[in-house]
């Protein structure tokens, strides 16, 4: 019988599971931490990126926000296996940097950490904790007032109703 490696990258993926119509929230992290997303352009740009629905496939991306140097999402997963949505995610947001000029290096992080919610009450607290990022951070006040997330709850007004 093979053991599981216990360090590395190769333990980061043990035990994930990818399963139709689960929930997980993800984090990917910019490579070193740097804070690429400090630009505005490139904010902007990687915003475009993420709400758009082409790469995503059958997921549906219920909540995300990006920061500085990382990204939180809330991903409810289709049929194909979560390391591929975040592969075909993370690229498409590398080469529409690179496109844009402001990117010439590696974009993220080679993995990413995910975490299955466990009940379906789970996803309002998950999203609010997502959406809240920028303001535990320091960065803004009020989450209403930082320009780099989106959530499926928003009602017509563009209120959120977390």
């Amino acid at each position: 019988m093979r053991a599981f490696p216990t360090t590395g990258r190769s333990a980061l993926r043990r035990g994930r599971v990818s399963l139709p119509g689960q929930v997980y929230l993800i984090t990917v992290t910019t490579r070193y931490r740097q804070p690429v997303f400090d630009d505005c352009v490139a904010a902007r740009v990687a915003s475009r990126v993420i709400h758009a629905s082409t790469h995503w496939g059958d997921a549906q991306l219920l909540a995300w926000v990006l920061m500085p140097d990382h990204w939180h999402g809330l991903l409810e997963l289709g049929h194909e296996p979560l390391d591929r949505v975040v592969a075909r995610f993370k690229a498409a947001v590398s080469r529409a940097l690179h496109a844009s000029g402001r990117l010439a290096g590696p974009l993220w992080d080679r993995s990413f950490h995910d975490h299955a919610l466990r009940r379906d009450e789970d996803m309002r607290s998950a999203a609010r904790y997502i959406v809240g990022n920028p303001v535990r951070a320091g960065l803004v006040d009020s989450a209403l007032l930082y320009p780099y997330w989106n959530a499926v709850w928003l009602d017509d007004s563009d209120t959120p109703s977390l």
